[in-house]
């Protein structure tokens, strides 16, 4: 059973059918799922969600999808007390919830999982998507579940690992000679004449829900309470809100008390018009041109750049932005100290989580979560320099000779 009640408007708060719309007719903004939330907290508890299964189907009654999902088993990451890395940064409570493990290897499976179910609700001959990489893999592999046809558009410049990424699960593949930007705007043309479920334009509102579930699983892995700090990359700043959302949530839902979570996210110095606007304290997300190396956050006209901005400054966090050459820095420190390799965007977050703690604006007694959303190996060639390999002969002593012993 579904609890979801209408879609409705983010600043104006005009309600619609449950359709597959992403704006309103009278302000051209953009619509949000909205429930009987009422109704929701008599039917779920923590007992009842703890007896679901070990992925973000476990949250499915505060999700709007009816009927069987299309779940290719996401979610349920780990949150990793990051003793080592805190140790670094000084700070004696960072987790890191490492979202790189999901079976298409970001966190995008989990905002996929439920835009594809709606998408096979609504009766859409086949699934889209506008992405800059990550998005791709997700909507082909999803698709392929569903017995579904799966068209992606990507940037020409999209790293080589994360178009195998994508073309291994059989989409129609289609790189088009622009910026995420420029793919969008084709994607929202090419969704008014064909008969698709385009991920992030028709089906957004309910795509943005999936997104909630990092916020819960945080909370229940806490033992249900939630964080002081969170840390999120940004590119349309779209999972960032919802994180907050899904906090919020469980507050109304009495599944955990209040909330004072101070959410800060973080942009790539070449692609940050949300950082830009927050620290020049304005309500205006201006476009820029991307350069940055993190291709998965070079959205330069982020879609809820807005919103971000407001959640940012409602929490009492803030927005931070790191040069390629820090996030870069991230990425080996993070690999080095708890393990875990990250995409460029991952390298963003522990570059700002790093200046944030220097700068006192997250003390080292909070307890901090950094979100890890996609994983390093498709996009090895950033950090390439680190290959330097000793080149030995198959001898004792060759091996004493040109390395020797180093611990």
């Amino acid at each position: 059973m579904s609890y979801t009640r209408a879609l409705r408007c983010r600043k104006c708060g005009q309600e619609y059918p449950i359709k597959p719309i992403n704006l309103c007719d009278s302000c051209l903004s953009a619509l949000e799922v909205s429930y009987d939330y009422e109704a929701m907290r008599k039917a779920v508890s923590r007992e009842k969600i703890a007896g679901g299964p070990h992925s973000m189907w476990r949250y499915q009654d505060l999700l709007p999808v009816e009927g069987e999902v299309i779940d290719i088993g996401t979610g349920f990451t780990p949150l990793v007390k990051a003793d080592n890395l805190g140790a670094e940064l000084g700070l004696d409570q960072l987790y890191i919830k490492n979202d790189c493990v999901n079976p298409t290897y970001s966190f995008k499976d989990r905002p996929v999982s439920v835009a594809t179910t709606k998408a096979r609700e609504f009766g859409f001959r086949a699934i889209a998507c506008a992405s800059t990489g990550n998005l791709a893999a997700s909507v082909a592999a999803h698709a392929a579940k569903a017995k579904m046809p799966a068209y992606v558009f990507v940037p020409h410049n999209v790293e080589p690992g994360k178009l195998i990424g994508a073309a291994i699960y059989n989409p129609v593949l289609i790189t088009v000679n622009g910026s995420y930007d420029d793919v969008n705007r084709l994607c929202a043309e090419v969704a008014q004449k064909y008969n698709w479920g385009f991920v992030n334009i028709n089906l957004r509102p309910y795509y943005a829900e999936g997104s909630k579930t990092l916020g819960y699983e945080v909370a229940e892995q806490l033992g249900w309470r939630a964080p002081d700090c969170v840390i999120h990359p940004a590119a349309s700043g779209l999972s960032f809100t919802r994180i907050w959302k899904g906090l919020g949530e469980l507050a109304m839902l009495g599944l955990v008390e209040q909330v004072n979570t101070h959410m800060f996210l973080t942009q790539a110095a070449g692609a940050s018009p949300i950082v830009t606007a927050f620290q020049a304290g304005t309500q205006h997300v201006l476009p820029v041109k991307p350069d940055t190396i993190a291709k998965s956050i070079a959205i330069g006209n982020p879609a809820d750049g807005y919103y971000a901005l407001q959640v940012a400054r409602q929490s009492g966090g803030g927005a931070c932005a790191v040069s390629d050459e820090e996030l870069i820095a991230g990425m080996k420190l993070l690999a080095q100290t708890e393990g875990i390799f990250a995409e460029a965007a991952g390298g963003a977050v522990i570059a700002a989580l790093k200046n944030l703690a220097a700068s006192g604006a997250i003390k080292r007694n909070e307890l901090t979560v950094a979100f890890i959303t996609g994983a390093g190996p498709r996009t090895q060639e950033t950090v390439a320099d680190m290959v330097k390999p000793f080149t030995v002969q198959p001898s004792l002593e060759s091996f004493e000779e040109i390395v020797g012993v180093r611990v």
